[in-house]
């Protein structure tokens, strides 16, 4: 049969036939895990290449996991600019008096701001401080009437409501609504710091050092909470050496409470009333703001650390504008728009919130391809790319394929949930030809995968278009 085929038949039979096998290394990786090849979808196509030159399963619907980000993010970078910032505003229907005393209430309105920081906070009540305030007569109303959305429930997802990661999205979001704390082992016991202020709450560590490996320490910790408490107890390994724990106990106006309350008295401010929510008079005037770090950085968090909460807030940024609130539907339709606009119809996506922190967001291998290759034809393509992880080097890519053939050849955004392994961005192989490559694992030992991931990117690194 193959003796009848012509030259240039014989090329393409040769052509389908590679597009459709994996690299043996993959396949062995695989087989160790448990995974059959049935659960896998993978694409790898070279950059100047109009077609792939591997393509598996590459038209099934999947689970991304977090490299659902990097539609998001390019979406963003698209639609709003690299430099677009966003902008929080304390506002007051009064001007202070002589001695600084504000009559009245101060107004914080939001505009979903990713970024706004326990730094950019601080440096948005000294604005207040320089101006001549001192003493809040009124309460302190929170605006975050940009985003109109359900009542969420941090334990929905996973049952672990206090992880940082499980914060909701929040037209005023401080500090991504986390306590920061910081353990380290010293001698017979484990030292403990409150890093983040918040009036009113008593944190207690009780940790006791422990040997063995440092691999799910945050999971053997015990939060117990009570009004103004909270205890953390467990065991912490000595090999993890100093670390962070970012934890999220707080609901988002006792957060925003203890945190203003904390840094206004810092600044030797004072405020006679409450802490609530509320929206900002059409009569109250600019007092002062704070604006974000450009889009360009913020889409840089989000992928090469996976920061969820950022990319929920970016995500709904999407839908703002023409003087109405974001909601959800309306974030998901002004995306579908923008692809619709750049050819690309992805009838399987489904976007639940935009971070890939969900069981049900879904897309293909195949327009996860598709999606690279059109972000590496774009303006926005330096920084789009620069924001993915480097294998080795940094980000969530940090301490895989380290000193390999892959190390800072691999512009990688990675995703890993319960039953989800997956990657997808750049890889630069021996020959100086750059690839974009997508893949990934829906599959109960998913977990397991993760040799078979790095199995491809070393493959695609050692240049496959030259064997």
């Amino acid at each position: 049969m193959i003796r009848s085929l012509t030259g240039a038949a014989l090329l393409l039979w040769a052509g389908s036939l590679l597009a459709q096998t994996l690299p043996a290394s993959v396949t062995q990786a695989l087989a160790a895990a448990h995974i059959p090849t049935t659960a896998v979808a993978v694409v790898v196509q070279p950059l100047d290449a109009p077609r792939p030159l591997l393509a598996h399963n590459a038209q099934k619907a999947m689970n991304p996991a977090s490299v659902m980000k990097l539609v998001t993010t390019y979406a963003a970078l698209e639609i709003l600019g690299p430099a677009a910032t966003w902008q929080t505003g304390a506002w007051a229907t009064a001007e202070p008096d002589a001695e600084g005393r504000l009559s009245g209430h101060l107004y914080l309105k939001g505009s979903g701001d990713p970024k706004l920081t326990l730094e950019n906070f601080t440096a948005l009540l000294r604005q207040l401080r320089v101006r001549g305030i001192r003493h809040i007569d009124g309460d302190l109303v929170l605006d975050r009437s940009v985003f109109e959305l359900p009542p969420f429930d941090p334990a929905a997802f996973d049952n672990k409501p206090l992880r940082a990661y499980n914060v909701g999205p929040d037209g005023l979001l401080l500090d991504y609504r986390a306590l920061r704390f910081t353990l380290k082992p010293e001698g017979e016991q484990v030292r403990f710091w409150s890093e983040t202020p918040s009036a009113g709450l008593q944190v207690e560590g009780r940790l006791t050092p422990a040997t063995g490996p440092c691999d799910g320490w945050r999971d053997r910790l015990e939060m117990r909470q009570s009004p103004g408490r909270l205890e953390i107890s467990g065991p912490y390994p000595v090999s993890c050496g100093e670390r962070s724990l970012y934890l999220s106990p707080l609901a988002a106006e006792p957060h925003a409470e203890g945190l203003f309350r904390a840094l206004w008295q810092e600044l030797g401010g004072s405020i006679q009333g409450r802490v609530r929510s509320g929206r900002t008079p059409t009569q109250a005037r600019l007092l002062a703001s704070q604006e974000s770090p450009p889009l360009s950085e913020v889409v840089r968090d989000i992928n090469k650390w996976s920061n969820n909460v950022m990319a929920r807030q970016l995500f709904l940024t999407l839908g703002s504008g023409e003087g109405q609130p974001s909601t959800v539907a309306r974030a998901r339709e002004r995306l579908n728009r923008w692809l619709a606009a750049k050819g690309l119809e992805f009838p399987e996506l489904v976007l639940e919130n935009g971070s890939g922190l969900s069981r049900v967001e879904q897309i293909s291998a195949a327009h996860l391809n598709r999606l690279l290759l059109a972000a590496w034809q774009s303006p926005v393509m330096p920084e789009f790319m620069a924001s993915l992880p480097l294998a080795g080097v940094d980000g969530t890519m940090k301490r895989r394929l380290t000193d390999s053939a892959a190390t800072g050849r691999a512009h990688i955004k990675t995703g890993s949930l319960d039953k989800v392994k997956a990657m997808a961005g750049y890889v630069l192989d021996a020959q100086g030809r750059r690839h974009a490559v997508t893949f990934i694992i829906n599959h109960p030992q998913a977990d397991m995968g993760q040799p078979a991931l790095d199995a491809l990117l070393l493959w695609v690194s050692q240049s496959p278009s030259a064997r």
